[in-house]
């Protein structure tokens, strides 16, 4: 996930690169109203938490998912042998690409259809990778991290859902299609704060050093001329405390969705995680699959207190399974799953 703000994608980028430059924060974020009334929720299956958290420790017990890592193959096999035991359909969707300091990797878009025979389509993104350095951290900042929540906890909640919607009989099964596409690749981006001193190679190349699995899957529709409905990109959805806003850019190019995500958190209690709060638009994967037509809102862990944007774990290594909490993953999991059965 990129930490340069996103004010407004339909600004100038003349105009935008100024707003950063004399701003250098989001304004204060705005607050809005919950719901008051709503219609009853439809019947939906049970997200377990434990299961969820299960997943997430599994993918942290392989060791920091780096690319051209033995860690990294053997975390892709899994996830790939995973989702084909639920009987999902499952492609892979290999590519090399150069980072930002100039290395060369291998990576893997991995994606997965329950009911791919479907019409309607809701897409599920994430990423699988961690980033190579804990360049957040005060006193390891070389270190490679675990990536507990910021890359596992996505995953698993992912992985959760593709397992309990797999167990519905079709009387039970929801009115669309769930694609799982996790993206390879997101972590390794120059930070412009904490890596000043490091020169982007990528920088005027017309790729941006962050998201580089969503870029090259939005330039290379896997399935072909993939369509979806909406989509929700999942990140940092684990810690302890976790609480997410209504981000800018999911605002902006996916706001019914949004709403109704939104609606149904408060309907089964998960305020205190998904809050009416309003923020900035920040860089993470779902710019780029807005850019390939699909609306994406993007559901991340934001800080209740203070002005920064991402919790004290992020890019360090107290990322860690210590962190991880099954309230949180519930929350997350649970809304996600009921959404699927609103219309």
């Amino acid at each position: 996930m990129n930490f340069r703000l996103l004010r407004n994608l339909r600004l100038p980028l003349a105009a935008l690169a100024g707003l950063l430059f004399l701003t250098g924060c989001p304004s204060k974020p705005a607050e809005t109203s919950a719901p008051t009334a709503e219609a009853k929720l439809p019947k939906a299956p049970v997200f377990n938490a434990d299961s969820a958290y299960a997943f997430t420790a599994r993918q942290v017990a392989f060791g920091p998912r780096v690319p051209n890592s033995k860690a990294h193959i053997a975390t892709g096999d899994w996830l790939v042998a995973k989702l084909k035991s639920y009987g999902l359909k499952v492609m892979q969707q290999p590519f090399d690409a150069m980072t930002f300091d100039g290395t060369n990797i291998h990576a893997r878009n991995i994606i997965a259809q329950y009911q791919p025979q479907a019409a309607r389509r809701v897409a599920i993104f994430g990423h699988w990778d961690t980033r190579p350095f804990a360049d957040n951290d005060k006193t390891h900042k070389n270190a490679p991290m675990d990536g507990a929540s910021d890359g596992a906890s996505a995953v698993a909640v992912a992985l959760e859902i593709a397992r309990v919607l797999s167990q519905q009989p079709d009387s039970l099964a929801p009115n669309v299609g769930v694609d799982f596409i996790f993206f390879d690749a997101e972590d390794w981006g120059h930070d412009d704060t904490t890596q000043a001193k490091l020169k982007d190679q990528l920088a005027g190349s017309g790729t941006d050093s962050w998201c580089l699995g969503s870029q090259y899957w939005t330039a290379h529709l896997l399935p072909a001329s993939y369509k979806a409905e909406y989509g929700v990109l999942l990140d940092m959805v684990g810690a302890k405390g976790g609480s997410f806003t209504r981000e800018e850019t999911s605002r902006t190019n996916a706001r019914g969705p949004l709403d109704k995500i939104w609606s149904t958190a408060a309907q089964l209690g998960y305020s205190d995680f998904f809050r009416y709060e309003d923020t900035g638009g920040i860089t993470d994967d779902h710019v780029y699959t807005n850019k390939a037509g699909i609306p994406t809102l993007d559901i991340y862990d934001h800080p209740t207190y203070g002005t920064d944007y991402f919790p004290s774990y992020h890019h360090a290594t107290t990322d860690n399974m210590s962190i991880i909490d099954r309230k949180t993953l519930k929350a997350v999991g649970q809304t996600m799953v009921q959404s699927l059965y609103v219309d």
